[in-house]
């Protein structure tokens, strides 16, 4: 035995199980549908039934030792183990100077009564303590993941499983699964440690309010820092929430924002050409200065560096520099952030510049620059957690280029301008292009296939953000899993019956610009829209009799009507407000510069649906 090192027994190895055993264990045998009140003698009843009240030789774990104990007895109450040490006595401490006299001392302090959460059952091959070791787990996993300490003073109703256990559990195995971004993890992890300390500052001073004279001036400014903190917990709770519910998650999306900041100009003023290429040959040089390093007649004199991969020669770029990528398979284990204004080109075929991207991680291409220029490279995506390509602010070109995707693809935020020609995009296990309100987005000669869906159009936000501006041509949407183009959106009830029933002037103005246009637009179905306006998701799809022809047309249709929606309803909150004056011209917002040309192939589900909420 190494000196200075204790071999404890084995325990039970309970931390490996599925999320489905979990969720089985906590919905059906422990916390079924009792109020968050109840949590704890739901919990009791559960362990009384499954768990050896004494026998059991368990490993007691602490941040600072771990001991070998013997259990006793039980108080199920409590959810505590009556124990007293192991013989023999076996302790491994972080301090030196922790004895087993000052084990026995701590014991006595804590009348030989510990959490079951802390205890870790000595393995026992005879099987009569599997289901205690089980059990434990359970009541471990849940007080360490997911209780709050703040949950019986929510709404104390009987669905507290449906409410809080199940998305708390989906969220922890997809943060184990790699399917929710690091940024978004940490800042759930900021979070919950704000609204853990707001809470306990909070219980503070109500306790010191409780025992303070009513009258006095210090309980009015107490009152006062009470209603602020409990202000701050609600916001903290309310976000929260937003991302452990996994549906909210994917419709409002992570506003992540890249933390690169942009470099600007070189200090010197000067342009650089970066030159990848994991071996440079002397053929390879020779085509390079005569295609693109040869000086133009009065041309500024360009410096070049060399790089071996394309992400040292990324990082390397200030304002306005070059990228040239040289044939070869490229393997890279980071994020492309691009912050500034540069060009990243291919010198050859696509196939022949392949960038592959292993190891766990979010993005592959993060842009934030105001004119970034891609062409003619193919990107490989492995292990990812985001699309291949994100494109934050500014305006991002991607010509000749092929994007074999791992999740999404291409996702264009807010306010960002996207311009994708001549590419391929495929793979997707989302949608291959996600385009978010208020972003410009032009498709123009490109095929987008076999992915989940193929263009996800993100309308969700409409009060506050604009319809994106949208140019599809000649795209060849084909053999996508559910639909070619979906669009989403939420279900207003209200507006929608009106505009059913009213039959108003914009939407006559609607009927008279489509009608050169085969009419796809099918009546709404108001059973429909009470199912949405009780919460219900689902996903109104239309049919096609002929899809490559009538596909354009039917995404037209839609982004006019929901324009025209958009454009009702602040009319009406103009009216409300005494202001009579608003445009009447349908088109006037420019919601989309063309989608003719597009052909629909094959999409499992059709060329076009709209998902309502």
């Amino acid at each position: 035995m190494p000196e200075g090192k204790t071999f404890f027994p084995e325990i039970f190895q309970t931390n490996q199980l599925l999320f489905y055993e979990r969720f089985r264990a906590y919905q059906d045998y422990i916390l079924a549908d009792c109020k968050a009140s109840e949590v704890q003698e739901f919990t009791a009843e559960f362990l009384e039934k499954v768990l050896e009240p004494s026998g059991w030789r368990a490993v007691w774990h602490t941040n600072v030792f771990k001991v070998l104990v013997e259990a006793t007895d039980v108080d199920f109450a409590a959810l505590k183990a009556v124990v007293r040490l192991a013989e023999p006595y076996l302790c491994d401490s972080q301090v030196s100077t922790f004895t087993m006299e000052c084990m026995k001392e701590l014991l006595d302090l804590k009348e030989h009564r510990l959490p079951l959460q802390e205890l870790w059952v000595v393995f026992d091959d005879s099987g009569v303590f599997d289901q205690t070791a089980l059990a434990i787990e359970h009541v471990r996993f849940f007080y360490q993941n997911i209780w709050r300490s703040w949950d019986e003073e929510e709404e104390d109703e009987y669905d507290y499983f449906v409410r809080c256990v199940e998305p708390r559990l989906r969220l922890h195995y997809d943060i184990l699964e790699d399917r929710v971004p690091s940024g978004l993890i940490v800042d759930y992890r900021n979070l919950l440690s704000q609204c853990e300390e707001s809470y306990r500052k909070f219980l503070n001073l109500r306790s010191s309010l409780s025992n303070c004279n009513s009258d006095s001036e210090q309980e009015n400014i107490s009152m006062v820092e009470g209603l602020k903190l409990y202000s701050e917990m609600e916001q903290l709770k309310q976000k929260l929430k937003l991302i452990e519910n996994p549906l909210l998650r994917y419709v409002f999306g992570y506003q992540k924002n890249s933390n690169i900041q942009a470099k600007g100009v070189r200090p010197s003023g000067q342009k650089v050409t970066h030159v990848v290429s994991s071996t440079m040959m002397a053929g390879l040089l020779r085509s390079l200065l005569t295609d693109r390093l040869c000086q133009e007649p009065g041309e500024e004199e360009r410096e070049i560096q060399f790089h071996s991969d394309p992400l040292s020669a990324i990082n390397a770029c200030f304002e306005g520099d070059t990228v040239i990528v040289c044939p070869g398979h490229y393997v890279v284990h980071g994020t492309f952030s691009i912050a500034d204004s540069i060009e990243l080109e291919g010198y050859g075929l696509p196939d022949d510049i392949v960038i592959e991207k292993r190891g766990k991680g979010d993005t592959f291409v993060d842009c934030t620059g105001a004119d970034i220029k891609i062409s003619c490279i193919k990107f490989v995506q492995h292990d990812a957690v985001e699309g291949i390509l994100i494109v934050h602010r500014g305006k991002t070109t991607l010509e000749n280029c092929v994007l074999q995707c791992e999740t999404t693809g291409v996702t264009v935020r807010t306010s960002a301008e996207f311009l994708m020609k001549n590419s391929d995009l495929y793979g997707a296990k989302g949608a291959g292009i996600e385009i978010y309100p208020g972003s410009q987005c032009t498709l123009s000669d490109n095929g987008i296939h076999h992915c989940k869906e193929g263009i996800l159009i993100k309308d969700f936000l409409d009060e506050h953000y604009d319809i994106p501006k949208i140019s599809m041509v000649n795209n060849i949407i084909h053999n996508n899993e559910g639909y070619g183009v979906v669009l989403v959106k939420p279900t207003i009830f209200s507006d929608l019956q009106e505009n059913a029933e009213d039959g108003t002037e914009e939407n006559k103005a609607l009927k008279i610009q489509t009608s050169g246009e085969p009419d796809v637009t099918e009546g709404v179905d108001l059973e429909e829209l009470m199912q949405c306006a009780t919460g219900k998701m689902e996903l109104y799809a239309r049919t096609d009799p002929s899809e490559q022809v009538e596909g354009n047309c039917e995404i037209v249709n839609e982004l006019i009507a929901a324009s025209t929606q958009k454009g009702q309803m602040k009319r009406k909150r103009l009216s409300e407000l005494g202001i009579t004056q608003a445009d009447d011209n349908l088109m006037s917002q420019e919601m989309f510069v063309g989608i003719v040309g597009n052909q629909f192939k094959w999409n499992g589900k059709g060329s076009f649906g709209t998902f309502l909420f």
